[in-house]
């Protein structure tokens, strides 16, 4: 049977008492943060581990499979070293996506979402907090991944740009997060988030250069993938690991980091406007 979201009615949630300009409910949103991060600890087994056991495999099959490019390289590194960093962060893209997304939709679809809409939580807040979750398992993810990488020696990497390093799977984890939010404000069934994971996000991070470089592509695809954002945050990450890149990475770290600001204002504005919450 098709699951459908009932529509919640929060009246009591648009009446909250004012406050004064400039004040923050500090305690609200640190809690809301930790109820972000522990949605996804309490079951890390599939929320962690599992992801990393998929970008470990994909590097593994893609070793064994493509052996002559292995020993070529591309770019003036080992394919593996130029694959890997990519994995990664396709990993970290798609768990702060499912973060987001997955936190709304369920508390829509179990009509819970009065527990953060009832709180004296100003709409910023409520984005910040959303989108902390996010980030935090963006880059736990990422983490784990690079360290059993490191461990189980599948490919060698060192540190080539520190701050390429902490830049890329912040605001990586910004992005994902924010479109996971307003999916999940958007979405009325799990079908809905389905269809923005499977016809919007998984085409633009497979076609971003993940796998190969985009000089292969060829015009006008090659050009077209210059205005896709996942490619600036792949090639950036790469770069911090490999000292290689395709793009601008100056022009492409503004790029992503506009486009990010510009979905968390639209975060901020769902929240403001109680769109398909607030009934």
């Amino acid at each position: 049977m098709e699951q459908t979201v009932k529509k919640p009615i929060m009246e009591a949630a648009a009446f909250q008492p004012p406050r004064k300009f400039g004040a923050a409910n500090w305690v609200g949103l640190w809690t809301l943060c930790k109820r972000e991060v522990k949605r996804f600890w309490k079951v890390g087994m599939q929320t962690l581990f599992a992801p990393v056991v998929s970008a470990l495999l994909m590097l593994v099959v893609f070793k064994l499979a493509f052996p002559q490019s292995t020993s070529a390289g591309v770019g003036g590194v080992t394919f593996e070293a130029f694959l890997a960093p990519g994995v990664v962060m396709m990993a970290m893209l798609n768990n702060a996506f499912a973060n987001t997304s997955s936190s709304v939709i369920i508390a829509k679809v179990q009509g819970n979402a009065v527990d953060f809409l009832m709180p004296p939580l100003s709409p910023l807040e409520l984005t910040v907090g959303f989108l902390s979750g996010a980030v935090v398992r963006g880059v736990l993810v990422g983490i784990v991944a690079m360290v059993t990488i490191w461990v189980l020696q599948i490919t060698p990497f060192r540190v080539e740009s520190l701050w390429a390093l902490i830049y890329y799977p912040l605001v990586a984890g910004l992005f994902m997060g924010a479109i996971g939010l307003i999916g999940g404000v958007w979405a009325d069934k799990f079908d809905h988030m389905a269809a923005v994971q499977n016809f919007v996000i998984m085409p633009l991070t497979m076609l971003s250069g993940t796998f190969y470089p985009i000089s292969r592509l060829g015009a006008p695809f090659e050009g077209l993938s210059h205005w896709n954002p996942f490619f600036h945050m792949i090639d950036g990450f790469r770069y911090a690991f490999t000292g290689n890149h395709e793009g601008d990475l100056m022009l492409g770290a503004l790029y992503c980091a506009a486009i990010t600001l510009v979905l968390c204002a639209a975060c901020w504005m769902l929240f403001r406007s109680g769109w398909k919450l607030k009934a």
